[in-house]
């Protein structure tokens, strides 16, 4: 999984989201950072590797819709933008799953890139919203 350099780097960029997130960000910034770590982690044990995307992995999809749950229920709960965002990044992962295996024409390619690009998406989402909530409480004089 980590022996190209650009997956090193892009490893990298996750790992200082995550820092930020857990450092400065919210109770809301914190769910969501820890879903995202824990929904990494499970898709690297379920995925089915060696072979390319040939059949529907109903467990990722899963595993994708209950990531698309959790980023809604903390658009609920905390009145926060970035959970919307990243809500939408995650459906799109959705709708990935099953437009892909769907659509014959599409290469395989494509549908890596919608998942890492939604990915990143998410991530900055994370980002952003992290750097709001230390704001809003840095303006507020609590930190």
């Amino acid at each position: 999984m980590l022996d190209t350099l650009f997956t090193q780097i892009a490893l990298l960029f996750v790992v200082a989201i995550g820092v930020f997130a857990f450092w400065k960000g919210g109770e809301a910034e914190r769910l969501g950072m820890g879903a995202w770590v824990l929904g990494w982690m499970a898709a690297m044990l379920i995925q089915q590797d060696g072979m390319l995307y040939v059949n529907f992995q109903i467990g990722l999809f899963l595993l994708d819709a209950a990531m698309l749950a959790v980023f809604v229920g903390l658009a609920w709960r905390y009145r926060r933008s970035w959970p919307v965002w990243a809500g939408a990044c995650q459906l799109v992962i959705l709708t990935s799953h099953v437009a892909f295996p769907l659509a014959k024409a599409a290469p395989m390619d494509a549908f890596y890139t919608v998942l890492n690009l939604a990915g990143y998406g998410i991530l900055i989402a994370i980002g952003v919203g992290t750097f709001w909530a230390w704001q809003d409480r840095r303006a507020a004089g609590l930190e």
